[in-house]
């Protein structure tokens, strides 16, 4: 070690003089002569070297000096690299921008390790008779799930560098999830087959690269295989299959599912809801649904509800504020000589603009309703704009030059009936706007697809929903509040599963269509890859066979045993877990989303692959000795200067 400079040993010896100096003024040596004993003698009491010194003033002064020292062991770590900072340094903090890599086969067994932890979690749950998961919660009773991407957000590991790791695999997850909405077990199952079997080949002096073209090249030709296989779902009891495998066999649930879908049809939508009771059950929303109410209770025509119902009403949308009644005259002449009831719907009607529009309605002259647009902002017009399309109306914006004077009554819409309560309205079409009703569902669809926000895909499909069928809400009941999230979890999942299914169709369920592809196409998958890269092949080959075999280890049976048995056998021929028996899945309505399979393969390989190229990890290090609670030091440092008592 090099001599520490003149300045160096000062500053060190200031140090401990200032030291010393403290600790003799806080030690119980420093103090006055003790009192006579009295009865309360054998109490350690604050000791009387100081009396005016409250107890924050002596922590203070204690932690001062534990300052002081470790100034000190900076200094002292400084001189002995010779004036240089020390390229390890003894104290390394996260937040202050220490970081830790780890290089070659140790980073990629950090990522492994972490990867597996999440997967043996996430696989107890898969099939008919996986287990389910409790999940802690910092706040309110803990959850008890058998949601594969919920548990999977919940793992934080210790280990920072294993972390990474499950970072990656929650990633996996949540993609399946957004993107097909169900089959997150499945990825994450898939994703921790693709990175052991890979980390075998890597290990054997594979190159990762030529490894990762191989994968690339059999998930693309496995996925087109998959797009040939699917069937169209064409009937409601394939729908109710669906659901009841989603749901992991419960067909209580899937008869539920069955039942909205058939009422509200494809262009529908399915909310999940709690309910109040001990049972499940379905509540429907017909019509064109608007979630602003009537501007004046004036306007109830039924008292008994508090609504306000018309049948076979006239409608004027307009994006515009009416105040001055003037702008309304000459429509309301020609509705008081029609006599049909009105619906108006603007921005907003005050003034002397609503009062006359109730005295007309209390004086019997005309019936009349009025209410707010939907919504704010752009997307106020594009509700205003649905609602013109579904009635036939012409939507008399400011900004197309319609005004409420030029408005006639070829310009009002219709409806079959409208229902305005307090806070909302329906409209019941008539259907005369059917074709119109199509080509504005098409419009909002490609729009969904060409938007990147998660909200703004939202809110286009409750448009086409209320649009096109209707709103199914599925009231969920549960005894606990714990099984009420597990049901609300499996309900969702389910609803997606059934979603993915309609647009590409579904393949045999029970991880027999993965199973198949791995036997049936290994010769033509081997064919696309040259070299090398048919390691990455047999790799992915591999993993597709790896549901199978877990949801019957969940069964309870040897999985290789049953995947002996079902490999070389017809397409669709698998193990019914829940029976324990070998049949057809197609036949036993155990089917899966080809969307699901798809998803699965394409996201777990993409991550998996990564992994095995990688050849470095960086990640912050958290040294223990930071991390320790200062209090810890205190009391430490009070033993050593005999300040064990209590105080008064």
């Amino acid at each position: 070690a090099a001599p520490a400079s003149p300045s160096a040993r000062r500053g060190r010896a200031r140090t401990a003089c200032l030291r010393d100096r403290l600790m003799v003024f806080l030690s119980p040596s420093a103090a006055a002569p003790a009192a006579p004993a009295s009865p309360s003698a054998g109490r350690r009491r604050r000791p009387a070297f100081f009396p005016n010194v409250a107890p924050f003033a002596t922590t203070t002064l204690v932690l001062l000096c534990l300052v002081l020292q470790q100034q000190q062991q900076q200094v002292s770590a400084f001189v002995l690299t010779g004036g240089r900072t020390p390229t390890r340094p003894t104290s390394l903090r996260a937040e202050e921008g220490y970081t830790r890599v780890l290089f070659g086969e140790e980073s990629r067994r950090a990522l492994q390790d972490g990867i597996n932890a999440v997967a043996d979690a996430v696989k107890v749950t898969l099939g008919p008779k996986g287990r389910n998961v409790v999940l802690e919660r910092e706040y309110g009773v803990p959850e008890i799930v058998n949601d594969g991407v919920t548990i999977a957000r919940d793992i934080d590991l210790e280990d920072t560098a294993m972390n990474v790791g499950v970072k990656l695999v929650q990633e996996v997850a949540s993609k399946s999830d957004s993107k097909a909405g169900d089959g997150t077990t499945t990825s994450t199952l898939l994703t921790q087959e693709i990175v052991n079997q890979g980390m075998k080949a890597v290990t054997a002096g594979i190159n990762p690269i030529i490894l990762r073209k191989g994968i690339q090249k059999s998930v693309t030709f496995l996925i087109e295989e998959i797009h040939k296989i699917s069937k169209k779902v064409e009937s409601t009891e394939e729908i109710m299959q669906i659901a009841t495998v989603a749901t992991s066999g419960n067909a209580v649930m899937g008869q539920v599912i069955t039942k909205a879908y058939e009422k509200i049809g494809e262009t529908g939508s399915t909310t999940v809801e709690e309910s109040q009771t001990l049972a499940d059950d379905v509540e429907f929303t017909e019509g064109l649904n608007v979630d602003r109410g009537f501007l004046s209770p004036y306007f109830v025509n039924d008292q008994e509800r508090q609504l306000c119902e018309f049948e076979s009403p006239k409608i004027l949308v307009t994006d515009q504020k009416i105040d001055n009644v003037n702008d309304l005259v000459p429509l309301l002449e020609e509705m008081v000589k029609l006599k049909d009831p009105l619906l108006i719907i603007a921005e907003d009607i005050v003034g002397e603009a609503l009062s006359a529009l109730v005295v007309n309605k209390m004086r019997g002259v005309l019936d009349v309703v009025a209410i707010k647009a939907p919504g704010f902002g752009n997307r106020r017009k594009d509700l205003l704009q649905d609602i013109a399309v579904a009635t036939g109306a012409t939507f008399a914006a400011q900004e197309v030059g319609v005004s409420l004077e030029s408005v006639t009554l070829e310009m009002l819409g219709t409806a079959e009936r409208v229902v305005v309560g307090k806070e909302e309205t329906t409209l019941v079409l008539d259907g005369t706007q059917a074709e119109a009703i199509e080509k504005r569902i098409s419009q909002i669809q490609v729009e969904a697809e060409n938007t990147d926000s998660t909200y703004d895909k939202e809110k286009a499909e409750e448009r086409v929903a209320s649009l096109g069928g209707g709103i199914a809400r599925i009231k969920v009941g549960a005894a606990t509040e714990t099984e009420l999230k597990d049901k609300k979890l499996r309900y969702e999942d389910a609803l997606n599963a059934v979603k993915s299914a309609m647009e590409l169709g579904v393949v045999p369920g029970g991880g027999a269509t993965l199973a198949w592809l791995a036997h049936e196409k290994k010769n033509e998958t081997y064919a696309l890859c040259e070299g090398e890269e048919q390691r990455g092949a047999d790799i992915i080959l591999k993993a597709l066979t790896a549901p199978m075999r877990q949801i019957a280890e969940n069964a309870g049976v040897d999985g290789d045993v049953v995947l002996a048995r079902c490999q070389g056998q017809e397409f669709g021929f698998g193990f019914n877990a829940a029976t324990e028996t070998y049949e057809d899945m197609m036949a036993a309505g155990i089917i899966d989303p080809a969307k699901v399979a798809i998803a699965a393969i394409e996201h777990s390989s993409s991550i998996a692959a990564l992994i095995l190229t990688t050849e470095a990890l960086v990640y912050p290090e958290e040294d223990d000795e930071d991390l320790e609670d200062p209090l810890d030091s205190f009391e430490d440092m009070a033993d050593m200067s005999g300040m064990d008592y209590e105080w008064d």
